[in-house]
């Protein structure tokens, strides 16, 4: 019995120094797959394009470009269209300026102008001898401003056909 205890014990033995390794073993494994998840989702990724076939990827980049690229080209037209507009928006409020300028700066010359032609007229009348009168004094202010909002409207329209020119000169430089 003591050859089949001794053959037990070296048994025995042997099985804890197997257990120990098969430990260590299981230690090392732990460790290698401790990433695994992360490394589950990265090669996941991978693994997705590398099951989609060259051809079926290019066969849905073309499909997709045929869908949207002519709403890209829609939109892209329509912000063309806006810029234009509104540089021909910011062309005209230019002319507009430009003639209210034009308006501003004849104020204070016309109204030394005009008072001095109400001198002289007055001057002259009193030389006459005859003032004019309510009505006659009405009538000259509403001829003035005939006078002055035609001029103004000469210098609009003048104005206005800068700025047409200018626009036609884009316009052909576009074409």
């Amino acid at each position: 019995m003591t050859t089949t205890s001794s053959t037990y014990g070296e048994c025995a033995a042997s099985l804890r120094t197997s257990l120990s390794f098969l430990e260590s073993s299981v230690s090392t494994l732990g460790t290698g797959v401790e990433d695994f998840p992360r490394l589950s989702s990265v090669l996941k990724t991978v693994r997705h394009y590398e099951l989609i076939p060259q051809p079926t990827l290019a066969a849905a980049e073309a499909s997709l470009r045929d869908e949207i690229g002519p709403f890209v080209a829609l939109l892209l037209d329509r912000a063309d269209k806006h810029l234009e507009r509104q540089a021909r928006r910011i062309e005209t409020l230019k002319a507009k300026a430009e003639l209210n300028a034009g308006r501003l700066s004849h104020f204070p010359g016309e109204a030394d102008e005009g008072s001095r032609a109400r001198e002289r007229t007055q001057s002259r009348n009193k030389g006459k001898g005859r003032a004019l009168d309510g009505e006659a004094a009405l009538r000259a202010k509403v001829v003035r401003q005939r006078k002055e909002a035609l001029r103004y409207g000469v210098e609009r329209l003048e104005l206005e056909v800068l700025q047409k020119e200018r626009e036609l000169r884009v316009r052909l430089e576009k074409a």
